[in-house]
């Protein structure tokens, strides 16, 4: 059996509005702090149901590298869960419409965190450089908040540099 092959795709506001919301520091904002800081407001929907808050965590991952073979996604029904990269390096975000759909490969500036609506079906965090740093807003309660699928056939992420 082969792979199935996705590239993946700049990340923007438009083309990830399905899936969730782009954190970035860009286009509107406003001055504070005697006009030492620009603050950029309210860039995410931050989703939990009534049994769950919003928490911050901070993730650790393991850099992973192209050509990137995945077969498990997973959904958070309960909550949203918002990726802030603690340092400036490109990370990978797969996401599909549905368990089973062909998924989507976005590929971050290295400025840019996401916040996955409620429910989004996404690829594991996927750091492409040491430290694999980032902090976590997602939500923290009982409740099962987490359900996996795993494809019949593993699909495959090649560097944008690679496509013929």
């Amino acid at each position: 059996m082969t792979d199935t092959i996705l590239s993946p795709i700049p990340l923007t506001p438009q083309d990830f509005a399905p899936y969730g919301d782009v954190l970035a520091a860009e286009g509107d904002h406003v001055m504070i702090n005697e006009g030492w800081c620009k603050r950029f407001h309210d860039r995410a929907r931050l989703e939990t149901d009534d049994a769950g808050r919003a928490g911050i965590s901070i993730f650790h991952a393991q850099p992973r590298h192209f050509p990137y073979r995945f077969d498990l996604i997973e959904r958070h029904p309960l909550g949203s869960q918002a990726f802030l990269p603690m340092t400036q390096h490109p990370f990978l975000v797969i996401v599909a419409a549905e368990a089973g759909a062909r998924p989507v490969a976005f590929l971050t500036n290295g400025r840019q965190g996401i916040n996955l609506h409620r429910g989004t079906w996404h690829g594991v965090l996927t750091p492409l450089a040491e430290p694999g740093l980032f902090a976590v807003v997602d939500r923290i309660g009982t409740g099962v908040n987490l359900e996996e699928y795993r494809y019949a056939q593993p699909w495959t992420v090649v560097d944008q540099g690679a496509r013929s």
